[in-house]
């Protein structure tokens, strides 16, 4: 009787053993025990990856201490399947070095990462669970579906790349002076009639004259400037220049602007004591020996006198200047500011047309910017690559090459460039590398620009290397497709809802699409993306994408 006593109770605990620590098979039959969970839910491709942080809870008496569970993540989508090493766990009495899970059961938490393939964003994530004992493999009933995937909003990105045309410095109104001078005698302020029939005031006058016909100049004003030289008394050289002042101005209007000639202006008559800044330029533009001194003296010393005191100590200098320098520093100039009007912009369009070769380089890349069609554009700028070697013409050739996604004649055009520091050449050569995908290579020209359009490029590369943020602040106030697209990663929705307005065209709308979707807006999500689909291949991608799951 004691023996079958004892017989009941090594059945009875291990009854127990079998009940409270499943056997291997127990386990594989029981999966719906434990619990799966995934974070995110719904799998994103960032960066041309898939991330999914995996939590497996098995629980209490749920794994066998002598068992080894296999658990696979593999990733199911249209056209095949990728799957990842296995995750190895063991109970407690395993000898392998694989992680434990105790009998009073656990949690296990893995992150996986699946290299994108075209074809994943229609997909599913599910781990495969196989327990293994004593060399038998049992297959859990069914594998766990973990998420849905994936979602790629972000390979919406342009890579196109934004354009800048180097500028011009075309002027509408050109300043242009027009100049003569009359000689006084020392100490003297009067005008002398030779003076005013020098060849000098015939041409000046004879400027006058012709401005008057000259539909294009205009003389907005006349200066009169009198000078005394810089020797002597410096109370006597101010009143000296002052009645010099006053004498060139009775000349200019009674006999240089005479009523032959008669032009409108209006005129500023001023004076100047002492014209040491006219000294020093003639001194450094003469031969005189000793001038290196001369000009030593006029930097140590700013007092006039200590300035004409050291001088005059120079007695064999001082007797040249007497006779070539100082003379041409006793004079009034009369001097005719002239405004000359440029050509209009249908001027300029005709012209290039009509008679191109009277452009200048600034003319011709004004012109070059005025037009719409890029293949015109480049006639302009190989002109002004033949007239003037013009650099800014070179990378204005290449960038509309690239306008025409003519990428082989731009990076040729380019490559010609002498001035590869110029920020609107590495704009360019950026985009080329953008467009090969040479995405380290584009980033690296894009730096080197300081043209808001090279960061707009680079929050590109930015969206395609998963830093969405730093990509929306390079575009803030962009109001490009790229921006809008920036808010979305970055769940700003009201942002991108701003940017994209009332924009009608496809791309943009399917981006409205996935806003209305994101927000649960079914029919305002549809009806854009009816707008979008007319373009074959967004319909194609709605088909698939993860944005319109809840809405279809």
């Amino acid at each position: 009787m004691k023996k079958i006593f004892n017989v009941l109770m090594i059945a009875a605990a291990g009854l127990f053993v079998a009940t409270s620590c499943g056997s291997p098979k127990k386990m594989a039959e029981s999966a719906d025990e434990v619990s799966v969970s995934c974070n995110p839910q719904v799998l994103e491709v960032i960066a041309g990856n898939i991330k999914a942080d995996v939590t497996v809870t098995f629980p209490e008496d749920f794994f066998h201490p002598k068992a080894v569970v296999e658990a696979v993540p593999v990733l199911v989508y249209n056209g095949g399947e990728a799957a990842l090493d296995p995750v190895m766990l063991q109970g407690e009495d395993v000898t392998e070095n694989y992680q434990v899970v105790p009998k009073l059961g656990g949690t296990v938490s893995k992150t996986f990462e699946f290299e994108y393939a075209e074809g994943m964003e229609n997909s599913h994530l599910e781990l495969r669970m196989t327990v293994i004992h004593k060399d038998k493999r049992i297959p859990f009933t069914a594998p766990y579906k973990v998420a849905d995937g994936a979602n790629t909003t972000y390979m919406l990105v342009k890579t196109n790349g934004t354009l800048a045309y180097a500028p011009d410095a075309y002027q509408a109104i050109i300043p242009e002076q027009n100049e003569a001078q009359i000689l006084y005698l020392i100490n003297s302020a009067t005008v002398r009639p030779s003076q005013l029939k020098s060849d000098e005031i015939k041409d000046f006058q004879e400027f006058l004259k012709n401005i008057k016909a000259d539909e294009r100049r205009e003389i907005v004003s006349t200066d009169i400037i009198a000078y005394a030289s810089p020797d002597g008394k410096e109370d006597f050289n101010a009143k000296l220049s002052e009645r010099r002042a006053k004498t060139a101005s009775d000349a200019f209007n009674k006999k240089i602007n005479n009523k032959d000639i008669a032009v409108e202006a209006n005129v500023v008559t001023s004076n100047i004591e002492e014209d040491w800044d006219g000294f020093q330029e003639l001194v450094s533009n003469s031969s005189i020996e000793d001038k290196d001194l001369i000009l030593r003296v006029l930097e140590m010393y700013s007092d006039p006198a200590v300035r004409e005191r050291e001088i005059k100590n120079m007695s064999a200098v001082y007797t040249t200047l007497k006779k070539d320098i100082l003379p041409e520093l006793r004079r009034a100039r009369f001097i005719a500011n002239v405004e000359f009007t440029n050509y209009t912009n249908d001027e300029l369009i005709a012209l290039v047309n009509d008679n191109i070769e009277i452009l200048d380089e600034e003319a011709l890349l004004r012109a070059g910017s005025l037009l719409k069609d890029p293949a015109q554009k480049a006639a302009i700028y190989m002109k002004a690559i033949e007239k003037f070697n013009s650099d800014r013409a070179r990378i204005n050739l290449g960038v509309a090459y690239l306008a025409m996604n003519n990428n082989t004649e731009a990076a040729n055009a380019l490559a010609k460039v002498s001035d590869k520091n110029n920020a609107y050449y590495n704009n360019a050569a950026g985009v080329i590398e953008l467009r090969k995908g040479n995405n380290d290579a584009a980033a690296a020209a894009f730096k080197k620009s300081s043209l808001k359009e090279a960061q707009y490029n680079l929050a590109a590369i930015e969206i395609l290397n998963g830093n969405y943020a730093d990509a929306a602040a390079k575009l803030n106030g962009s109001n490009q497709f790229n921006e809008a697209l920036a808010d979305i990663l970055t769940n700003d929705l009201a942002a991108a809802s701003k940017v994209l307005g009332d924009a009608q065209c496809q791309c943009k709308n399917y981006l409205k699409a996935i806003i209305a979707a994101r927000q649960g807006k079914a029919d305002a999500a549809k009806a854009a993306l009816k707008i979008a689909s007319e373009d074959k291949a967004l319909a194609k991608r709605a088909e698939n994408d993860i944005e319109f799951a809840k809405i279809r």
